[in-house]
């Protein structure tokens, strides 16, 4: 059986990881007249500097991309019609059986509509997850590649519930657990081997770590305007690390709000970083200030308390059950306050989220066969 995986963006690439262990595993025990999976990594390129994309390849252990479209940046519609272009290509010359997504970026919906109209099935990593909000591009993706797709693999219950509700049949929804947390587990005594600390000269527990980069959040000059000015204030008292996203970086030049905040000391804006050394520093943080949806599911997993610069979370479970807190700017400063004073959230860790979810997609993968 052939099986195109498709990556494209930084969020993808610990999601696939668990996948191609998952597969060695499989080919490597097989049983008389199983079927053999042969893997085809098809890396869009939608993140394509080394800092957002190779750095993340070597850390998590994965192997070079077969296929590389190197689409680049672009608007939503170029971007998108340039990965189905390309992908249409590679589907043609490979002919795979299969092709999974993992995610909810522009290259998750456009490989799909491409193998849906190909008459190729899809299977969908982490599907089922909503915001209800629709104007969040990523929501679209999530809602268009869940209505292809033929086995929907999910993380969570409230994510098979928003399927039935949608009408999904119900023996195409599979519930598999969080990927993300394979590639943490996987990689946890090696995260905490590294002295990443040292580096920044910062003291476990004693920091706060920040990473923003929702266009809603960072093309609101005023809101970022804001922020730099509280995490100047908050350095005050510890100090802040925010590894910048690059259009985050040039938001925040272009909006002024570059300087002029903290005493350049505490306030720590650095280049992102690799898997393991950004975990690691996730690790040792006292709490996390975000606006991204996986860091909501490594902080509920780390037990660290995460605030969350947005209005709704596709993955509810984290503030259900998790140490995972929506707040606003208004509320940020009094809400590390909380923290600082030991008076913050506390979780638990959701059910599934044990390491072997990646084994769960191969294994009901692996059951298609004769299908």
């Amino acid at each position: 059986m052939k099986v195109i995986i498709v990556a494209g963006a930084r969020p993808n690439f610990m999601k696939i990881a668990p996948l191609f262990r998952a597969i060695d595993r499989h080919n490597g025990i097989l049983k008389e007249g199983g079927e053999r999976i042969d893997p085809v990594l098809v890396h869009t390129g939608q993140h394509y500097d080394v800092a957002m994309s190779e750095v993340f390849f070597r850390d998590l252990g994965l192997p070079n991309p077969d296929v590389n479209l190197e689409v680049g940046s672009a608007s939503h519609a170029v971007q998108t019609a340039n990965i189905m272009i390309r992908f249409e290509e590679v589907c043609l010359r490979e002919q795979p059986d299969w092709v999974l997504v993992v995610g909810d970026v522009n290259s998750t919906m456009a490989c799909t509509l491409v193998a849906a109209k190909m008459g190729i099935r899809v299977g969908h990593v982490e599907a089922g997850l909503r915001s209800f909000d629709r104007t969040m591009p990523e929501e679209i993706n999530r809602i268009v590649t869940d209505s292809l797709a033929d086995l929907l693999f999910t993380p969570s219950e409230d994510a098979d519930e928003n399927l039935l509700r949608e009408g999904v049949p119900a023996d195409r929804i599979k519930r598999i657990g969080n990927i993300m947390i394979d590639s943490l587990l996987f990689n946890l005594e090696k995260i905490r081997a590294r002295e990443t600390l040292d580096s920044f000269r910062l003291q476990r527990k004693g920091y706060g770590l920040v990473t923003i980069h929702r266009p809603a959040n960072t093309d609101n000059d005023a809101f970022m305007r804001r922020l730099m000015e509280i995490l100047g204030n908050l350095s005050s008292r510890l100090p802040i690390l925010f590894p910048v996203h690059p259009r985050t970086r040039k938001q925040i030049a272009l909006c002024g709000a570059s300087g002029g905040f903290g005493d350049g000391k505490n306030l720590k804006l650095v280049e992102p970083m690799g898997y393991l050394d950004f975990i690691n520093v996730l690790d040792g943080a006292l709490f996390a200030v975000t606006d991204s949806g996986g860091l909501q599911e490594e902080t509920t997993f780390l037990q660290i308390p995460c605030l969350t610069l947005r209005p709704n979370t596709e993955r509810p479970v984290t503030v259900t059950q998790g140490t995972n807190k929506l707040i606003t700017l208004q509320t940020l400063e009094q809400d590390v306050e909380m923290i600082l004073d030991g008076r913050h959230k506390k979780g638990m860790i959701p059910d599934m989220w044990d390491g072997f979810s990646g084994e769960r997609v191969i294994s009901m993968l692996a059951e298609q066969a004769g299908n």
